[in-house]
């Protein structure tokens, strides 16, 4: 069977199901393809999902474009309405920012992996033009006609653009033979989450240390934070090995009583993800787009991983909107005007976030010294400040 649409999504996480609802909803045809079902997912058995984003403005605004927003259940989103950014050392230095100070409601939202993908299927179900099929693609060919994608079962999906957001190792990315710089940071993001003794007042908690890496503490609905430890390997090992108890104590400890006495959320669940840096030398090739992880992964410490792949399914979906009438949706103009509106956003984003881990993983004294003093001067210039946190919540000043 040959099945015909316009744009062909190959991948089922939220930026792939977010480019198949936008481009729907623009008047395209569009063939969402996911892959089987594999193992069972118990995400669904904890009481809250322990794999959260910090979404900017940019995800907020196209997420509420697609009324997908609206979908979200509201009682699991917690709003960030302050940072507080801490070194090391006796001399730690401090960066706070604030929702006031930036002059804007929220500096970011803390959403679940399950709202926001149920949020997403629901507003899947209602798509104009819109096909999901479910396979595995084996082969992927391109002319000027068209790009071609055969399934395992021999089902052709025909279109004029495929958009690979199939993550970070991206069956796409591989058939274009587009090479990759990758780099290892010998690191596990460890996510769970506690319940604690005092409120976070919707403040976002990172500390920045060398021998223990980097530790976040995000806000969640009610007397909540979850965790994202950038943990060096073995420190890793050590912790999953520990109980969540012991965990709950050594943060407890790390936190200085600002959020009391941490314990673990029931059912305790833990997960850890192996950190990498990975650059792909294009996010484009001949009918052929990459978003999200397929196109970019950074280090986690901004917390900004979803976000851009947010931002390049907005990027896209523009491209193609604004393409002259003899133009189809995978000419390679039309591709061009999408990487060069995506290159500069991503590099300053894998150059800020490269940057600050390679900074604080040195116990060196006068770099530990230098990054502390830092901290503290810019938390005293107020117009550095803005145009960081603008940055972040992906405005331009």
């Amino acid at each position: 069977m040959q099945i015909q649409s316009n744009i062909c999504v190959i991948g089922n996480g939220a930026v792939g199901k977010a480019a198949a609802l936008g481009f729907a909803q623009a008047g395209l045809s569009v063939t969402l393809l996911v892959p089987p079902a594999g193992g069972a997912e118990t995400a669904g058995t904890a009481s809250w999902d322990v794999r959260v984003y910090a979404l900017n403005h940019v995800a907020y605004e196209l997420l509420t474009s697609l009324k997908v927003w609206q979908a979200l259940d509201a009682s699991r989103v917690a709003a960030v309405d302050a940072m507080d950014v801490k070194g090391d050392g006796a001399q730690a230095g401090n960066l706070v920012f604030d929702a006031y100070g930036a002059r804007t409601g929220a500096l970011a939202w803390i959403v679940e992996d399950s709202n926001l993908a149920g949020a997403l299927d629901a507003a899947l179900k209602f798509a104009p033009n819109l096909r999901k099929v479910t396979g595995r693609a084996v082969e992927l060919h391109t002319d000027q006609q068209a790009a071609r994608v055969r399934l395992d079962n021999g089902d052709v999906l025909e279109a004029s653009l495929v958009v690979g957001a199939d993550g970070a190792q991206s069956w796409v990315r591989g058939q274009c033979d587009i090479g990759i710089d990758y780099r290892s940071y010998g690191q596990r993001a460890i996510v769970t989450n506690f319940e604690c003794d005092k409120p976070h007042h919707g403040t976002a908690f990172q500390w920045f240390t060398a021998s223990e890496g980097i530790v976040a503490l995000l806000p969640l609905p009610g007397n909540r934070v979850s965790l994202v430890w950038s943990a060096p390997e073995l420190l890793a090992q050590t912790l999953l090995g520990e109980s969540l108890t012991q965990m709950a104590e050594r943060l407890t400890a790390l936190s200085g009583e600002r959020l009391g006495q941490l314990r673990p959320v029931q059912p305790e669940v833990v997960k850890a993800f192996p950190l990498t840096l990975m650059r792909p030398h294009s996010i484009v090739a001949p009918r052929v787009a990459l978003v999200g992880d397929a196109a970019h992964v950074v280090h986690p410490l901004a917390g900004h991983g979803m976000n851009l792949g947010f931002a390049d399914v907005e990027a896209l979906i523009q491209a193609v909107a604004e393409r002259e009438a003899h133009r189809d949706c995978g000419d390679e103009r039309v591709l061009g005007r999408y990487a060069r509106a995506r290159k500069e956003d991503i590099f300053l984003m894998q150059l800020a976030t490269d940057g600050l881990e390679r900074l604080f993983s040195t116990d060196f004294e006068p770099v530990r010294i230098a990054r502390n003093l830092g901290l503290n001067l810019v938390n005293k210039l107020p117009v550095i400040k803005r145009a960081l946190i603008s940055h972040a919540m992906g405005k331009r000043t």
